[in-house]
């Protein structure tokens, strides 16, 4: 995997492992190349039925925050790349899916199953990690990702 090495493992209020994923049309996503956004990242496979219930509110959120400095990854968990970026895009979603780079990322980021979802400050920080699915279309979770923003102006 391109720019990945032995990565620390994560831990709130500590830099966020860096990676580099491919996502589905062949592009790279740097984490480190994101600073002064929010990075909403999310781990999900399209065999986890809590993961597919989760996709729309994730859109919503991901709408919500256009224009601001924001950005939304999802990452492929033990899935097939095109499936999911398929399945996304029927959805609707605007969001990138990238491809799991293997278990170096999964156990840097103490992946224990999908989903789970991380959300890293501006400058790399990571703030809040959140395992199951979650409604992010409601205003407690517009909230934290909103504060997380106020921090990146």
């Amino acid at each position: 995997m391109p720019g990945l090495k032995k990565i620390k493992r994560i831990e709130i209020s500590k830099p966020a492992p860096d990676f580099v994923l491919r996502d589905a049309y062949g592009d790279n996503w740097k984490l480190s190349s994101l600073k002064g956004r929010v990075v909403f990242l999310n781990f999900w496979a399209t065999w986890c039925k809590p993961c597919r219930d989760e996709m729309p509110s994730m859109e919503a959120l991901n709408m919500a925050m256009a224009g601001q400095p924001f950005q939304m990854l999802s990452i492929v968990f033990n899935d097939d790349l095109d499936m999911a970026n398929s399945f996304a895009r029927r959805l609707g979603a605007t969001f990138p899916v990238l491809a799991s780079s293997g278990p170096e990322l999964t156990e840097a980021y103490m992946i224990t199953g999908v989903p789970e979802t991380f959300l890293i400050d501006a400058d790399g920080i990571l703030r809040h990690k959140f395992i199951g699915p979650y409604n992010w279309d409601i205003w407690e979770m517009r909230n934290i990702v909103q504060e997380l923003i106020k921090t990146a102006k």
